[in-house]
């Protein structure tokens, strides 16, 4: 696509903002894209959400509501919009669909899984519920609508803690991030039936890697995500769910920061902190990177790749969302 004038204008505001982390040679490539999506939207009533594991031309160039996979649903659904387009991944689609039954939601590539998500089915959960009948399931809202039918109450990694300590009972099958369900396990007395599950970014960190970085660079934080391995959550400073990753940033205004996750996600965070300095051994999600602005246009302007339930699916599996909304994040 060329690279006018008119669209180096339109987008001139959006590139002083994300210029630390695209160079300008780059940019002629991404901004008729974003120019593009961003006058298509509008003429289609349409929102844009992106995760914050997109990368910055995405996050901050074409999205409407940027957060992590259950706010933008939150968000979503509070919109006038008849389209929504996901810029993340399957289940965080669905989690929207779930959310905003009668509007229209889109993929941009529907090749865009979830190595955590992927290991679990409604059918292991039903086996498991059979094996331990009584107890509750809580499931990590990084699961299928499949998995999310057959759950109790879901649970992000923000309120994972507080959403089994509301249940009451002794023990819990906590589903599918076996890293998460050991954080949440050292954060109650409540016993813990775990799952096997692991998102590939977060488990390829360990300590010996932040040990070291610490050794290079005296003073730096380290803030972990608590689907990382115990070594590296006992190895940081600071674990927290994505937004609460974020927030440390913004509060604490460290000089160095290495955020143990995705890495697109220390990118956005930097041009939101312009005076934090962020050392980046990170690892990629290559799902999400399935994701591109082609892709979004191509998506957006056929409507395609849409994300389609049966009304009994989005009925059972709404019902463990909502649960955990009156419960509070």
């Amino acid at each position: 696509m060329e690279f006018t004038p008119e669209i180096k204008k339109a987008t001139q505001a959006i590139y002083q903002k994300i210029s630390k982390t695209i160079p300008e040679i780059e940019w002629s490539t991404h901004a008729p894209y974003i120019y593009e999506i961003n006058k298509l939207k509008k003429e289609k009533n349409a929102v844009i959400l992106a995760h914050n594991y997109q990368t910055p031309e995405i996050y901050h160039g074409i999205s409407d509501f940027s957060a992590d996979s259950l706010a933008l649903a939150v968000e979503a659904a509070k919109t006038k919009a008849d389209i929504i387009v996901m810029c993340g991944v399957h289940f965080m689609a669905e989690t929207a669909k779930l959310m905003s039954p009668n509007k229209k939601v889109l993929l941009p590539d529907m090749r865009a899984g979830c190595s955590l998500s992927s290991s679990i089915k409604g059918e292991d959960v039903r086996k498991l519920k059979k094996q331990n009948p009584g107890v509750p399931v809580v499931s990590y809202v990084n699961t299928s609508a499949d998995v999310k039918a057959e759950t109790d109450v879901c649970c992000t990694s923000a309120n994972a803690v507080k959403i089994v300590n509301s249940l009451g009972v002794r023990k819990v099958i906590f589903l599918p991030d076996d890293y998460l369900a050991k954080y949440v396990a050292s954060q109650t007395d409540v016993e813990i039936i775990s799952w096997k599950g692991t998102c590939e970014v977060h488990e390829k960190f360990n300590d010996t890697e932040i040990n070291e970085i610490r050794k290079n660079n005296p003073g730096i934080k380290v803030i972990a995500h608590p689907e990382c391995p115990p070594e590296v959550i006992n190895a940081s400073d600071f674990t927290g769910s994505t937004s609460g990753m974020i927030k440390y940033v913004k509060d604490n205004q460290p000089e160095k920061v290495m955020m143990v996750t995705e890495c697109s996600m220390s990118d956005n965070v930097q041009v939101d902190n312009p005076n934090v300095k962020f050392i980046r051994p990170c690892n990629l999600c290559p799902h999400m990177k399935r994701i591109t602005l082609p892709k979004i246009l191509d998506c957006l302007k056929n409507e395609t790749n849409e994300i389609l339930m049966s009304d009994e699916t989005i009925e059972k599996a709404k019902k463990s969302v909502e649960r955990m909304a009156e419960i509070g994040r």
